[in-house]
């Protein structure tokens, strides 16, 4: 099967089209529904383009009419304040005021003054809330309410009004209007030689904007919101004033507007709903807000949605003229391929036992000889397979053997017993338990091998080994050191208990004989011991111990057990 042939197999395969009746009805459905869905799509996107092309114009107006009302209207109100603050009314009575020289009375008299200025003027203009005259310090001189409010203006405002620079607070909630506000402030100057003299502060509200938003909203379900750089809405549209300075946009949505000025975005509002937004500036004055005109996305593609739902009722119909008629055509063609398809299964699960029955000479015939000689080569590949497997295991345990044991003595060799005489202090340090090592060596071994030749040596190794064996615990642990030299390590055992397992090996080889050895006298092994943890903690210095009581046996006369004070 060439590779264009398998990878059509595979897919049809993937799609659970090995059938020829899926095949059939799928070729019938897809020949109806490609060419519908591709027209209703491509009028999809372009009805979408075309509307999103209209709403963000109409988006991007609104935030535009809105930022330049915006902009127009916060330019009166600071040129009614610059108007207010230099009448003679402001000016005279606050540096009355103010005059060190006036009397007591002079001064109430011109704040008096002072203040029904500030009333009369606060209710000719509905944009304000309050008005108060604010001395260099910082102090309320005046005001248009019985009490004062709060003076919210930035921290650099004294700054500001000496450079007669317009001053503008940020917006807050006022719990007493209960509504938005912000502070606006002037100059205000001494007519005479224009020297300073503080500021006419006005509580701004935001009662008109409110109205001008309502105005140039988009759409039935559209709003227009003036928010602060982090999201923070200050007036809206449609919008319940109790929810203005409460209310967030979303932080994500906020900082892509700000980013991509007058871009439409599509975002979740603060009320869940899937909306079309597109944000303009608002860079009068740094005030670093911005104006946004949002619509929800059902009702900007509107239109789109109803292509859609005709779209669906064209396909609906032709799927049942052209897809019941597919589908019945299926029903009647012959099924040759089940009894392949039932083989195929069973070698799938793992059961190579399968022969299929070959009939015809038809392309089913031939996949069928070629399934069967398949599933016979599977069989002798599995059977070789499990042979190779067992020769494998049988190998890797013997060189596993190899890698631990020592070859002539068929104990553990050094390598294996450093690693288990590591873990061992490891373990008795972690449960405070002893155990003691012995080191062994053959006596006059160099003698003995020079005399009887390397072969009775090597015997004489293999039969101390064995004594070894027989002479300790299960539990114990013997191997070969290196030449003659033998260490056993005994767990759990006490100074006394290992003592006497060394005289025990000791008494045993001195009393066994092998090999030529009657023709030298009695074999014999001198034994040093070393305990844990009073000889040492470590595999290195217990073995360095056990092997200076072996060599102070040596010394004093060989065929004795030592163990280091």
């Amino acid at each position: 099967m060439r590779s264009w042939e398998q990878v059509i197999s595979v897919v049809l395969h993937a799609f659970r089209l090995d059938r020829i009746k899926r095949r059939i009805l799928v070729f019938g459905l897809l020949a109806t529904l490609i060419p519908c869905l591709t027209v209703g799509w491509v009028s999809y996107l372009r009805s979408k383009q075309f509307l999103t092309e209209k709403i963000s114009g109409e988006l991007r107006n609104a935030s535009a009419h809105t930022v330049r009302e915006f902009d127009l209207w916060l330019k009166e109100r600071f040129y009614d304040l610059r108007v207010f603050s230099r009448s003679y009314e402001v000016s005279e009575n606050l540096e009355r005021s103010l005059r060190e020289t006036e009397g007591p009375f002079a001064k109430a008299q011109a704040l008096g003054h002072l203040k029904d200025y500030l009333k009369s003027v606060l209710g000719k203009f509905t944009d304000y809330d309050e008005l108060l005259v604010v001395d260099a310090n910082g102090k309320v001189i005046a005001s248009s309410a019985e009490t004062a409010g709060a003076l919210n203006l930035p921290p650099d405002w004294l700054k500001r009004a000496i450079a007669d620079t317009p001053v503008v607070g940020s917006a807050y909630w006022d719990p007493v209007l209960n509504r938005p506000v912000m502070m606006l402030a002037v100059r205000i100057a001494r007519a005479a030689d224009g020297r300073f003299l503080g500021v006419l502060a006005a509580r701004l509200n935001f009662h008109v904007i409110s109205e001008l938003l309502d105005n140039f909203s988009v759409g039935q379900t559209g709003r227009i919101y003036v928010i602060a750089h982090d999201g923070t809405v200050i007036v809206g549209s449609r919008s319940s004033p109790e929810t203005f300075l409460k209310t967030t946009l979303p932080e994500t949505a906020t900082r892509a507007m700000f980013e991509q000025e007058a871009v439409p975005l599509e975002y979740r509002d603060h009320e869940s709903r899937d909306v079309l937004g597109s944000l303009k500036r608002i860079s009068l004055m740094d005030l670093n807000w911005g104006v946004v005109a949002e619509i929800e996305t059902r009702e900007a593609y509107a239109e789109s949605a109803q292509i859609i739902y005709l779209t669906l009722v064209m396909v609906l119909g032709l799927l049942l003229g052209i897809g019941l008629p597919a589908y019945i055509l299926a029903l009647t063609i012959v099924r040759p391929l089940d009894r392949l398809t039932r083989g195929a299964a069973k070698v799938a699960a793992g059961d190579l036992d399968v022969d299929l029955p070959v009939v015809g000479r038809s392309e089913i015939g031939y996949l069928t000889q070629a399934f069967n000689r398949m599933v016979a080569r599977l069989r002798k590949a599995r059977d070789e397979l499990a042979a190779i497997n067992q020769v494998l295991s049988e190998k890797n345990k013997e060189l596993q053997e190899l890698s631990v044991k020592d070859g002539l003595t068929g104990l553990h060799n050094r390598r294996h017993l450093m690693e288990t005489l590591t873990s061992e202090a490891a373990r008795a340090e972690r449960h405070r338990h002893p155990f003691a090592v012995l080191m062994i060596d053959l006596d006059h071994f160099k003698q003995y091998n020079d005399t009887l030749g390397h072969l009775a040596g090597d015997r004489l190794l293999v039969r101390i080994a064995q004594i070894f064996r027989e002479s300790i615990r299960t539990v114990d642990y013997a191997a070969r050191y290196g030449g003659e030299e033998f260490l056993v390590l005994l767990p759990e055992s006490s100074p006394e208990a290992a003592l006497g397992v060394a005289e025990r090996i000791r008494s045993v080889v001195a009393a066994d004989t092998c090999g030529g050895a009657h023709e030298m006298g009695k074999v014999t092994v001198s034994i040093g011991v070393a305990v844990f943890p009073k000889s040492g903690n470590t595999a290195e210095a217990l073995i360095a111990r056990a092997d200076e009581a072996l060599y102070e046996a040596k010394r004093r006369g060989r065929n004795r057990v030592i163990a280091p004070a």
